[in-house]
């Protein structure tokens, strides 16, 4: 698993660096002082793990987890046992009070690997239903208690309301609206069809007119492009062109 250290304090990074080194599982990326560095790390690697204090200048550790919309796995380490609980709220797999003793972070470490290794399996299955769905061209949504059959050919895009969808298609002039969530359609979809590039939005790289950084254009339509998927939106546009 890829992992970033977020500390300001140089002892405790290199504590926590020294322990990564011990954990066949776990592999270093990057050691960072502050927030605004971790935030470059994340825009460019994949990262799994974050192990994080949760006072540091400027910009906490609660603080820095609270900002991100696509969350890696972290784990806080602090000497402030004060902070445990609104990490624990923010959904920490653990807390470790510093100064951490190898056995404790072994046993969070071990924690970490069982949960990726249960994502693993789920990213498996979702891949096998991505697949079906590319192969039988079509999706089934329900609507105004009906089920309708809508061809992925004619998708344009899709939007994501908080309880339910839109989905824009070439043959209507008016969306189809269900009840249900962006990220249940982005397991649905086939990703290297159907890329989500906002929060609100996923699109069909078949309809696209024009891309440029903020934005992109389909039909009549500017989408845009999230701040935290547009590096990776970008570069995957920037390898498909000629």
């Amino acid at each position: 698993m890829n992992c970033i250290i977020l500390d300001h304090e140089p002892l405790s990074q290199n504590i926590i660096a020294d322990y990564i080194e011990q954990v066949p599982f776990l592999k270093l990326k990057s050691k960072c002082t502050s927030a605004f560095q971790a935030y470059d790390i994340l825009q460019n690697y994949k990262i799994n793990l974050i192990f994080l204090d949760t006072r540091m200048p400027q910009v906490s550790g609660i603080d820095f987890i609270k900002s991100l919309e696509d969350k890696p796995m972290f784990i806080f380490t602090s000497a402030h046992t004060e902070d445990a609980i609104e990490g624990f709220n923010l959904n920490a797999l653990d807390f470790l009070v510093k100064p951490v003793a190898f056995d404790r972070f072994l046993k969070a470490s071990n924690k970490a690997y069982e949960y990726f290794n249960l994502k693993e399996l789920k990213a498996d299955k979702i891949r096998g239903r991505n697949e079906a769905t590319l192969n039988s061209g079509f999706i089934l949504v329900k609507s105004d208690y009906k089920t309708i059959k809508i061809n992925l050919k004619d998708i344009l895009y899709i939007e994501g309301l908080k309880d339910y969808i839109k989905i824009y298609t070439l043959t209507s002039n008016k969306p189809v609206i269900t009840l249900n969530s962006l990220k249940n359609m982005e397991q649905t979809l086939p990703a290297e069809k159907f890329p989500r590039i906002h929060k609100s939005y996923i699109i069909s790289l078949d309809h696209i007119k024009i891309i440029n950084k903020a934005q992109v254009i389909i039909g009549e339509t500017y989408i845009p492009i999230g701040e935290s998927y547009k590096n990776y939106f970008l570069a995957e546009m920037e390898n498909r062109r000629l």
